[in-house]
């Protein structure tokens, strides 16, 4: 008799993740087998992923290892963690550890943590020298994120959600992504996995909470279950509209540029608007505006620079970057 069938779900999940992994880095012969990483926090979700990890590594000749960030948000997270090592160590997952971080306030606290989280896991995938760090996000997930993407007005890219593999070289994989919560819950249920939930989940004071337990279910009694799923294929759909955007306007920038390198308006004019505004943040970035602090409402104000000109002033970007209009040309420089 074979495994439940959401054990059987979660394992082939995991176990593509894994051939995927092996085909972009194939071990030389004599090198050690190359090690993945689960990172857990205990919940059912990271749970089930470890455990399918845990049992998919060693038939594919991977390593299996396992680490919990401690955000230090909770009194006794520092236990939790150290109860999440051991579970994970019980699974015969090597190496295992906890990472304590400090959580900054810059953009809200769900965004501070998740960017503590980050950089504490790009820092042990150097140290342990992993190929992949697997992340336990499920369709539920994308849906939210989608949501909440839709709320802030945002553009294509946002609307598409987690990517499957993302990160430095794809370093971050999301096996799960196509499996809804219930079904790593059942996972945990039918292997005996214990499970700690997370109060911050459930706490109205963070905005994805407040999604899952309230927008999300009045969505589905409105217009019933397929919400999820339907959320989920949009961010699908957006990922590869954007995609193609994006290589659109990597193809034409050196078009719209002069020898000085600035941006040619008249060039610039003639682009439909979603390649010229794609077009216009990478010129942002490239002048030393940080990726993440320049939105949607930036890109515009210097698109008017093109669309709506009336002899404006120069536009201040995030990281000293000023965008000025001179001459039909479009000048970006950090000062």
């Amino acid at each position: 008799m074979g495994p439940h069938p959401a054990v059987a779900a979660i394992r082939l999940a995991v176990r593509r993740v894994l051939h995927d992994v092996l085909t972009l880095a194939p071990p030389a012969p004599g090198d050690r087998p190359p090690l993945v990483l689960a990172a857990c926090s205990g919940g059912a979700d990271s749970m089930a992923l470890a455990s399918a990890l845990a049992f998919e590594a060693p038939r594919l000749g991977i390593r299996a290892g396992g680490i919990t960030v401690d955000h230090g948000l909770q009194h006794g997270s520092d236990l939790r963690a150290a109860e999440v090592v051991s579970r994970l160590t019980a699974l015969d997952l090597d190496p295992v550890e906890a990472v304590t971080v400090t959580v900054g306030k810059e953009g809200g606290p769900e965004a501070a943590a998740r960017d503590a989280r980050y950089a504490a896991l790009d820092a042990a995938a150097e140290r342990h020298g992993a190929a992949a760090i697997l992340l336990g996000h499920t369709r539920d997930d994308q849906a939210e994120t989608v949501l909440l993407g839709l709320a802030r007005g945002s553009g294509t890219r946002s609307l598409s959600g987690m990517a499957v593999a993302s990160g430095t070289g794809g370093r971050y994989r999301r096996p799960f992504l196509e499996l809804d919560r219930q079904t790593a819950r059942k996972a945990c249920l039918v292997q005996s996995l214990p499970v700690w939930e997370d109060p911050h989940n459930s706490d109205p004071a963070y905005t994805r909470s407040r999604v899952r337990h309230e927008a999300l279910p009045v969505l589905e009694k409105a217009l019933g279950k397929g919400v999820v799923e339907a959320l989920a294929r949009t961010a699908q759909l957006s990922r590869d509209d954007a995609d193609a955007l994006d290589a659109w306007a990597v193809a034409v920038e050196p078009s719209v540029r002069d020898d000085t390198g600035a941006l040619e308006v008249a060039k610039l004019y003639a682009l439909p608007p979603a390649v010229r505004r794609r077009v216009l943040r990478r010129a942002a970035i490239e002048a030393g505006s940080p990726a993440g602090s320049l939105f949607a409402r930036h890109i515009e104000e210097v698109d008017r620079l093109i669309t709506g000109w009336r002899g404006q002033r120069a536009i201040n970007l995030p990281g000293r970057v000023a965008v000025r209009r001179h001459g039909g040309r479009l000048v970006l420089r950090q000062g």
